[in-house]
């Protein structure tokens, strides 16, 4: 990929800005606001959680999706405004009617997120002053700044621009993410927005989000819990002067080839810098009767805590791949079963090859694992990417509310 600077603000007719208005606490000076304006109506399409259990947020951006039309999106992290009930609904809707008012748009053209701390009502004096100053800060370089604002537990912010050279012109794309624990998402994941001025029918951007939320965020885990917030967004206001792009087209396909890679690295961001994570384990499972059935394969390894803790331990304990692979679902026969770590195959038509213990636990020691399934059953395949389970992700989560 053609990598930029910018973040969400590369692509033509958008700004962004990230502030600090102490969300959680007063004493934090971390950004914890953030505001993606684009300069003209753009294109809004949106994949969310199918927890039962929906944040206010969630509720609002999914009335504004089906509207399919927005110019701003404002986040606040340190608080979920999830289980929050009538009010947490108000609340999200009067965020909304703040930043419409400000900028001169319809209500229903603003998506709100959260993230944070569940069931705690929004400090809506704090998410006030975030607006304000948020509008006050925005600018065509606030990219990073509302990556950093959307951080929980994150590390590290993640954000990714690219330029795609097209046939017709050249259009950009930009993101930025958020997630770190909580990510085993059956959608998308924690938070991820997207920005594009490329030109996009709304049924055209809403089929590519959730192709692309298939292949990538919803092929992670961290710790197997779906969040009630996660949130995928996509905003295209067409300003690039390139023609409407149409499925089916070359340049349609060069857009949603490249559209897919940043899905992968942001949902892969997500996983390297998962809660407590040393390693970051690629899961490639091949010769399943379909693709659905690869995916079980590959999720149950990556889901399973007796594999993730082996990770950690460095240990080559594939006895619980290959139990992880036999409960997944997925039919196959166990004499067809092969696994490699790392390339050294352990797992020959399902018995153990004579491969030398120290050698294998030596390649366990790298910060990148990739492990290889082949069932023999068919021409299905699946990748899946997952973390290690360490101590300090216990530590993190055992006072994350203090």
């Amino acid at each position: 990929m053609n990598t930029i600077t910018g973040g969400v603000c590369a692509p033509r007719g958008f700004r962004a800005a990230g502030v600090s208005a102490h969300i959680k606490n007063l004493q934090t000076t971390k950004k914890d606001c953030a505001l993606i304006v684009s300069d003209v109506p753009a294109v809004a399409a949106g994949v969310f959680t199918t927890n039962k259990v929906k944040a206010a947020p969630v509720l609002w951006t999914q009335g504004v999706c089906v509207r399919e039309t927005a110019r701003a999106l404002f986040a606040n992290s340190g608080n979920a405004n999830a289980c929050t009930g009538a009010q947490g609904l108000s609340d999200a809707q009067t965020t909304a009617e703040m930043v419409a008012e400000a900028l001169g748009v319809a209500i229903t053209e603003v998506c709100v997120c959260s993230t944070g701390v569940i069931g705690v009502p929004l400090p809506m004096d704090r998410i006030a002053n975030g607006v304000s100053d948020c509008l006050v800060a925005l600018s065509a370089t606030g990219g990073a700044d509302a990556a950093a604002a959307i951080m929980t537990t994150d590390t590290v912010p993640k954000e990714i621009a690219v330029e795609v050279p097209l046939d017709c012109g050249t259009v950009r794309i930009g993101a930025i993410a958020k997630g770190s624990g909580m990510i085993a998402p059956n959608m998308a994941t924690m938070l991820c927005f997207i920005t594009t001025d490329a030109a996009l029918r709304a049924a055209d951007l809403r089929t590519l989000l959730s192709d692309c939320a298939k292949h990538s965020f919803n092929c992670v885990c961290v710790d197997n819990d779906s969040s009630t917030n996660d949130t995928l967004l996509c905003l295209a206001n067409g300003q690039s002067g390139a023609p409407l792009l149409e499925p089916g087209t070359a340049d349609f396909n060069a857009f949603a080839d490249v559209f897919l890679k940043i899905c992968i690295a942001m949902a892969q961001a997500l996983v390297r810098d998962g809660e407590g994570a040393t390693k970051f384990i690629e899961i490639l499972v091949e010769g399943a009767n379909s693709d659905a059935e690869a995916q079980l394969a590959a999720k149950a390894v990556a889901q399973s805590q007796l594999c993730k803790t082996a990770f950690f331990g460095q240990d080559p304990n594939w006895g619980r791949i290959a139990c992880a692979v036999g409960y997944s679902g997925a039919e196959f026969c166990q004499e067809h079963l092969r696994i490699s770590i790392e390339g050294l195959e352990v797992v020959h038509d399902g018995t153990p090859t004579p491969f030398e213990e120290a050698h294998a636990a030596e390649l366990m020691k790298r910060r990148d694992i990739h492990v290889h399934v082949s069932l023999g059953a068919g021409p299905g395949m699946a990748l899946y990417w997952t973390s290690d389970l360490s101590h300090d992700y216990v530590s993190i989560n055992a006072d994350y509310r203090s």
